[in-house]
């Protein structure tokens, strides 16, 4: 059998071996692969907001360090609508978008860590309620996120009672800080009559089934 030839080199794909040969014998060596990048975190299940959400109080947050993983946090937004952050400690959240809440803590941490990439996951909404009270199957608050007419309230909480006055519904809104109403007249609305009092229910108003 002849040598083997100083600069002949076999590949095996299967075991990704690499066999030298060389004047004085064989060597083998592994063909080790680069490495990927680090991935970042999993991030949380959280809803989606709707448009124009500002965060508030009760509303649920998970804060997600991407390279500090130790502090990332989950936080209730509390009355004073401030949520506590490791490092950072108290942090104003409440009337924040979510990206400006993420801006807010990068900045604060960026003074203690050298890497201070966030984000900011909204795990649950319970700021944004509407109220029904009086004459309805389940009177109490409802959660507000997604676009709700009187209608749709008035379905969610079990539909009027027998003995309800249908033609003297109110809503209560505040506007301007000045407490207003609304009337709502439910026998027109199902009869597809003056429709443009089927308003979009927005956060804080009270419906009123007398």
């Amino acid at each position: 059998m002849s040598a083997i030839s100083s600069c002949m080199k076999v590949v095996l794909p299967a075991a990704m071996l690499v066999v030298v040969a060389t004047g004085g014998g064989v060597a083998w060596a592994q063909d080790t692969p680069a490495p990927t990048p680090a991935s970042g975190p999993v991030l949380p299940e959280g809803v989606v907001p709707p448009a124009g959400y500002a965060i508030g109080p009760d509303d649920v947050l998970s804060v997600v360090f991407w390279t500090e993983k130790d502090l990332s946090v989950e936080a209730v937004v509390r009355p004073d609508g401030m949520i506590t952050v490791p490092l950072v400690n108290d942090i104003p959240a409440a009337g924040l978008t979510p990206d400006e809440l993420r801006e807010r803590i990068q900045e604060a941490a960026g003074n203690f860590v050298a890497d201070s990439t966030v984000t900011v996951v909204v795990k649950a909404i319970n700021s944004r309620k509407v109220f029904i009270t009086g004459m309805v199957g389940k009177p109490g608050p409802y959660p507000l996120t997604a676009p709700t007419t009187v209608m749709q309230l008035i379905a969610q909480a079990g539909g009027i009672q027998e003995y309800a006055d249908e033609k003297k519904i109110l809503i209560m809104r505040t506007e301007n800080g000045r407490q207003v109403a609304k009337r709502f007249n439910y026998k027109d609305v199902s009869e597809g009559k003056n429709l443009s009092q089927n308003i979009d229910l927005l956060p804080g108003d009270t419906v009123i089934i007398p």
